[in-house]
């Protein structure tokens, strides 16, 4: 099994990059799906695939892995490019992203064929209550792996979320770790504009979790908060990452209309210069 790749920020941030640079092209290609979400999660991606997962791209589905469930499906091309190129399939095949017949279809879908999913995303809300699931079943079984749930803080005005949640808490699921791209942004403008979700923080630490916060965006901090939540103990963690979407190319940072919306061809060239003068996340 791969275990902790690196644990070095510059050679995280450098594969972050690459990474986006190919969420870019894929999109471009594909002519659809969304790339603000994807471009601003495209740290936390890297951070777990080469830094924090115990997983082995060549076994995909063996039992001692850790489990990363998307909730929020449509951010699935910074998914793909991070499989792509952690080695799961050929970094080739992003160009295939949406078309028909492909593996990589708009939302994950496990009768695709593609190594590395855990589940069908799609229907928001519903991630956490199968991460819930998954980790219960590891404390049944007396097994030490950890189960991680990727979630939009949009998706957080779904109910289901806040049962699940309570479910962790009872069953004290430290075994779980939740993570909200805390960008303030929805398909609708800002997250607070749509449903109000302020005192984030207060209402997980009130639903029993352990509570980090953390620049979603800087890779140290990045891996600071998911060694704090790998020491929790008795109760689920929940990383709220404060990211960016859009990040890395400037000229479309924190406009929320990047949040389904793809680069025409001719721009590619100009978002691959912007992200080759990022210095730094």
């Amino acid at each position: 099994m791969h275990s902790r790749q690196t644990t070095n920020p510059e050679e995280l941030r450098e594969i972050a990059i690459r990474i986006r640079k190919s969420v870019v092209a894929s999109l471009a290609e594909a002519g659809s799906g969304h790339l603000g979400g994807s471009l601003g999660l495209a740290d936390i991606f890297t951070a777990l695939y080469f830094s924090v997962l115990t997983h082995d791209p060549s076994h995909p589905g063996s039992p001692g892995r850790d489990r990363v469930i998307l909730s929020i499906g449509h951010v699935a091309p910074v998914l793909y490019a991070t499989l792509a190129h952690s080695g799961y399939f050929p970094v080739e095949e992003l160009a295939t992203l949406r078309k028909l017949g492909s593996r990589l279809q708009g939302h994950p879908g496990r009768d695709h064929g593609l190594p590395g999913l855990e589940l069908s995303a799609g229907s928001l809300g519903q991630g956490l209550s199968v991460a819930v699931g998954m980790a219960l079943a590891a404390k049944m079984d007396h097994k030490p792996h950890r189960i991680f749930s990727i979630h939009g803080d949009g998706e957080l005005q779904e109910g289901s979320i806040w049962e699940a949640a309570m479910s962790a808490a009872h069953h004290r699921l430290d075994n779980l770790t939740a993570i909200v791209d805390r960008n303030g942004l929805q398909i609708d403008g800002r997250t607070e504009d749509v449903m109000n979700l302020e005192p984030l923080p207060e209402k997980w630490s009130a639903f029993g979790w352990e509570v980090i916060e953390c620049d979603g965006n800087n890779m140290e901090a990045i891996l600071n908060a998911f060694a704090k939540a790998e020491a929790v103990k008795n109760k689920p963690s929940v990383i709220i990452a404060r990211t960016i979407m859009g990040k890395g190319i400037r000229s479309i940072e924190g406009d929320y209309r990047w949040h389904g919306k793809v680069p025409a061809k001719e721009q590619v060239g100009d978002f691959t210069r912007e992200l080759d003068e990022t210095v730094d996340n």
